[in-house]
């Protein structure tokens, strides 16, 4: 693990940008030196790889983790694969393009990329979000995870009584961040 840099996770709405958190929260990390993963698409995965990337010289890229825009599971199908059409955001560095087209509700299953976002990342962190963000985060809890929620407003209060680590500002996940990685 020596030399290693670590690989942090952003969760977040795949709509919704919050750019007031999700664009400083890159912006943070790279100047600190960390790689960052997420699911490559829109809303706070592209605005928090848009400030990841804004930061001259940073040393850390940003890999997403893409989705199947249609079910891979006959030979048919993997003739047409296809990312959906707003996939990669132009902010990912790498991208591993997958098989997997669940998400939502259904981030939990199997077929879902989520499942290689929180096994990849070495800490997690969770800004505001919906269904595919509560999997993900009930995802990091399952597979213990070192998890940083920013709870705005109390939309994560369910998640108060885990393991995770509750913060109520982008401080607080900058503390969390720095807590447990060496970097």
């Amino acid at each position: 693990m020596s030399g290693r840099r670590t690989m942090v996770g952003v969760l977040g709405s795949g709509s919704n940008a919050f750019p007031h958190l999700s664009f400083p929260l890159g912006k943070w990390l790279a100047a600190r030196g960390y790689d960052l993963i997420n699911g490559g698409g829109g809303g706070v995965m592209a605005e928090t790889a848009r400030g990841f990337a804004s930061v001259i010289d940073r040393t850390g890229f940003v890999l997403g983790i893409l989705p199947s825009q249609n079910p891979c599971d006959e030979p048919a199908l993997r003739r047409d694969y296809r990312a959906p059409s707003n996939y990669p955001n132009p902010y990912v560095d790498f991208c591993i393009r997958t098989h997997l087209n669940l998400s939502g509700e259904r981030g939990m299953d199997p077929a879902s990329r989520n499942h290689i976002i929180v096994l990849t990342a070495d800490i997690l962190i969770a800004l505001p979000g919906s269904a595919g963000t509560r999997s993900e985060i009930k995802l990091a809890l399952d597979y213990g995870k070192p998890l940083g929620i920013l709870n705005v407003d109390g939309a994560w209060n369910e998640f108060s009584s885990s393991n995770a680590t509750m913060a109520n500002s982008l401080e607080g996940i900058f503390e969390f961040v720095q807590a447990h990685t060496k970097n």
